[in-house]
């Protein structure tokens, strides 16, 4: 039996003899939280998305995509540990990990989660007490939100074609915390076309900077097919990221005109 024992957030035991020295992340926001934590010398592998934060990133081994891992690179490092998430990572890949390393899972949908998630990495990782720092920080913030008139709003997250951010996803939930309705269809990510766009004809649009990397210059499409709608680029960090970042978001979300 390990002395570290933690169940992930889709159900699975992770058992580890010592706290981790070697750590690879599969994803960019629950690396920026290891670093957060204070562990930058314990990150050996993280994925080519992982940019933050960027100083110390940088010449971190990287092994490959979130949905395409080089499993090569990743035994190379031999980590102790390996922490991914349900959505963002693909479940193949994930199966093949944990036929040799401890694999921790995220499973993100509320704020709660992501605090829960932060709770459980952090004394995962031998951080109990920054973790605890972090999330009473984000606590703080969140109960600071002045909330925005109560917009009808689209999120958009890629063109061609038009997604958008529904019901069940992160992003859902941050937007009803800053007080916007969200009038996308509740299936996660789905697609819509323009008479769809037409038909819900929203308050708002909101144009992500990630995945889809929106610009000023796509404004001309979206009031073609809204003509009275308002239409804003939004950092995508602050909306989807659930790891340390969210000390940042409610700052951000209090300084959006809308």
């Amino acid at each position: 039996m390990g002395d570290i024992i933690s169940k992930d957030q889709m159900g699975s035991t992770i058992e580890l003899p010592k706290t981790p020295s070697s750590i690879v992340s599969l994803v960019p926001s629950q690396t920026e939280l290891l670093f957060d934590l204070g562990l930058k010398s314990e990150v050996k592998g993280i994925t080519k998305f992982c940019i933050h934060p960027a100083d110390e990133v940088r010449d971190v081994k990287k092994i490959g995509g979130t949905k395409n891992f080089n499993f090569s690179k990743i035994d190379e490092l031999n980590p102790d540990l390996v922490i991914g998430n349900k959505e963002e990572n693909y479940k193949e890949g994930i199966e093949q990990l944990r036929e040799k390393y401890p694999v921790w899972m995220s499973d993100i949908y509320t704020l709660n989660d992501s605090l829960d998630m932060i709770n459980s990495v952090a004394s995962l990782v031998g951080r109990a007490e920054k973790g605890k720092e972090i999330i009473e920080d984000i606590k703080s913030g969140f109960e600071s939100i002045k909330k925005k008139a109560p917009l009808k709003v689209l999120y958009f997250i890629w063109q061609k074609p038009y997604m958008v951010a529904g019901g069940g996803t992160f992003i859902d939930i941050m937007l009803s915390q800053i007080g916007l309705d969200n009038v996308a269809p509740k299936d996660r990510y789905p697609e819509l076309s323009p008479d769809d766009i037409r038909a819900i004809n929203p308050d708002l649009i909101l144009l992500s900077s990630e995945p889809y990397p929106f610009k000023a210059k796509h404004f001309s499409d979206f009031s073609a097919l809204c003509p009275n709608a308002k239409i804003h680029i939004v950092d995508g960090e602050m909306f989807s990221w659930y790891g340390s970042r969210l000390r940042k978001a409610p700052a951000y979300f209090n300084s959006l005109s809308f």
